[in-house]
């Protein structure tokens, strides 16, 4: 099963169905991450906008997700594009109003190099399990001096594993893992600064943590610089975010 699969079968697509969980990224220890579904399909929250308010420019959410910051991004006059490798969370974008592809961003994404900001909510910071991959690939999406806003975990945390969803029945107990990673700000910050970043901002809101980067002037943007050997990363809403980014593991 490749990490595309896992994102688009069940129960993540039941779960976006549904609007709730219980869902989980479960580690090949058999500790649980929750996921925090309820929260990401309703509208943006506080912390949520504190982010979107930073935005400057076209946005791309990368793993939008079902949709709500995609949808709250376009009532604040942005043109914003979700992309997902879940078919499920992209019907729900839509269905809310917004623009979104089904895609990794590893993936070609539309207007490379042309973006404003980029989003990295939920604990998208995870996608793939190779932050600085992720990091060099989404400076490349952007403009000179572009934003990156991601959330971050709450812990001072820099941890690579290997997860699968679950819906904590073991109705996926066959599944195979795939690679994610989670990281608080000060991991952030230094897988940023040699992958083309600079820091802008940090905050945190209800709980919640967030880091602001700016994408270097002097690196190179390539239109067509998306990694085949990467293009099944997942990229889905788990933010996330998180799973909420930096909630601990709870012993299932």
């Amino acid at each position: 099963m490749s990490t595309a699969v896992a994102w688009c079968a069940d129960p993540y697509a039941d779960a976006l169905r549904n609007g709730h969980g219980p869902l989980f990224l479960r580690r090949t220890d058999g500790w649980l991450l929750p996921l925090e579904v309820e929260r990401w399909c309703a509208a943006a929250d506080a912390a949520d906008l504190s982010a979107l308010r930073r935005c400057t420019g076209a946005v791309l959410d990368i793993g939008c997700g079902p949709g709500r910051l995609v949808a709250a991004l376009t009532a604040l006059g942005h043109h914003a594009l979700g992309i997902d490798i879940s078919e499920a969370a992209v019907a729900h974008t839509r269905r809310l109003g917004g623009t979104a592809l089904r895609r990794s961003v590893f993936d070609s994404v539309p207007d490379e190099g042309s973006w404003g900001t980029a989003l990295l909510i939920d604990g998208n910071i995870g996608i793939g399990g190779d932050p600085a991959a992720l990091l060099a690939r989404t400076a490349r999406l952007l403009v000179p001096g572009g934003l990156l806003i991601a959330e971050t975990a709450p812990v001072d945390v820099d941890e690579r594993v290997h997860v699968r969803v679950d819906d904590g029945r073991g109705r996926d107990a066959a599944g195979e893992t795939f690679p994610w990673a989670r990281l608080g700000t000060p991991a952030l910050l230094r897988h940023a600064r040699p992958t083309g970043w600079r820091p802008a901002d940090q905050w945190t809101v209800g709980g919640r943590s967030f880091v602001a980067l700016r994408r270097r002037r002097d690196v190179r943007s390539n239109r067509h610089s998306a990694d085949p050997a990467n293009s099944t990363a997942v990229t889905s809403s788990q933010r996330p975010r998180n799973t909420p980014a930096g909630r601990p593991v709870a012993d299932s």
